[in-house]
């Protein structure tokens, strides 16, 4: 049977999905969509059953806790897709004040008017924070990307990986400088080395995730994606390997440990589990990227695939304060607490979700999509 294989289109990045002038990698748009669905699911699960970490709720839906993970696919994602065109031109990239302005012109507008959705539910319908409604500091603080470093009473909690990969995006072009110079093997390590050196220094070598700072071990993630984008232009050998194979070895481990362990445990320590993660990603897009699995590909080639793919961003922004509505206004006037709230919001907050994300990237994501003159945009 014949592998897809890569057209002469153009790719996005991760969940923001700027165009790049290198090569559609058919599939990655389905991937973006299937993620940014499954953080929804994971925030019905979160709002509907208390007590996370520990899993209030049937251990047949224990699956769904893990959101963060989706977080982690795509940075390595974005990596993967980032990279795609400086491979094909020897790790070269076309102007590094022409890539973050584009990646500005892509990511902010959608952002900033999510921003303003976000500020105006938790003011006035929902509050997001527990420690109170949006402040002018909140404004100033999301306003300018800056929630991984300061802290602000946080409009939408799911802008906080926004923030980590504004910062990935200016790291990038040094990244590449170092893959051209350095070579793959020894930017993997020395970026991976310094951030295990961190973790280790840290109290009970377990580094306390959300504190409102940088997230070093997501450097290593995203930097996951981009050596596994070098599989593409790599010889035919190297392209012919299983690496859909591959990567589930890979991640057998990882998903084994979370299994033995628990939530509670795993959740303590995303630092060592993201990192862990990431290798299996970085396989499982290479094979996507070289064409296999065959029978996955055409899933995530159908229409409806592609087409969630295509505004998953705006999903991804904007979903939380519709189900945050819906769990805590609307469900308790029809359904009881725990698992029937966790159906109706399911049924409810993921149909509002996706048909609003909708509406929201025709209006402010897809026109900076579609224009690729700044000045048009």
């Amino acid at each position: 049977m014949e592998s897809i294989r890569p057209d002469s289109r153009k790719t996005d990045g991760v969940g923001t999905g700027e165009s790049n002038a290198g090569s559609h990698v058919p599939g990655l748009d389905g991937l973006r969509g299937l993620a940014a669905l499954y953080v929804v699911l994971f925030h019905c699960w979160l709002l509907a059953f208390p007590g996370f970490p520990r899993n209030s709720g049937p251990f047949w839906l224990g699956w769904l806790m893990y959101g963060r993970l989706a977080v982690v696919f795509f940075l390595v994602l974005s990596g993967f897709s980032l990279a795609l065109s400086p491979a094909r031109n020897g790790w070269r990239q076309d102007g590094v004040v022409r890539f973050l302005r584009r990646r500005a012109r892509r990511i902010l507008p959608p952002y900033w008017a999510a921003l303003v959705l976000s500020v105006a539910v938790a003011h006035f319908v929902v509050r997001a924070s527990h420690h109170g409604p949006p402040n002018y500091r909140t404004v100033v603080v999301y306003g300018l990307v800056l929630q991984d470093m300061f802290t602000a009473r946080t409009p939408n909690g799911a802008f906080w990986s926004i923030a980590v990969e504004a910062e990935l995006y200016l790291l990038f072009p040094v990244l590449l400088l170092l893959r051209r110079r350095l070579g793959a093997a020894v930017l993997v390590s020395g970026v991976t080395l310094l951030v295990v050196a961190q973790g280790m220094l840290a109290g009970n070598s377990s580094p306390v995730e959300g504190d409102n700072w940088l997230a070093p071990n997501l450097v290593p993630v995203f930097v996951a994606g981009l050596i596994g984008a070098g599989v593409v232009v790599a010889r035919e050998r190297v392209r012919r390997m299983p690496w859909h194979r591959l990567a589930a070895p890979a991640m057998v481990p990882v998903l084994a440990l979370i299994a033995v362990e628990g939530s509670a445990w795993t959740v303590h320590h995303y630092f060592w589990v993201d990192l862990a993660v990431a290798p299996a990603m970085a396989m499982f897009l290479a094979g996507i990227a070289t064409g296999r699995p065959v029978l996955l590909l055409r899933l995530l080639a159908t229409r409806p695939m592609r087409g969630l793919g295509n505004f998953s961003y705006s999903l991804y922004l904007i979903h939380l304060p519709i189900v945050m509505i819906v769990v805590r206004k609307i469900a308790p006037e029809y359904v009881s607490a725990g698992l029937p709230t966790f159906c109706f919001t399911v049924v409810v907050g993921l149909s509002a979700s996706v048909l609003s994300a909708w509406l929201f990237s025709e209006v402010f994501e897809m026109p900076f999509k579609r224009k690729r003159d700044p000045r048009a945009a």
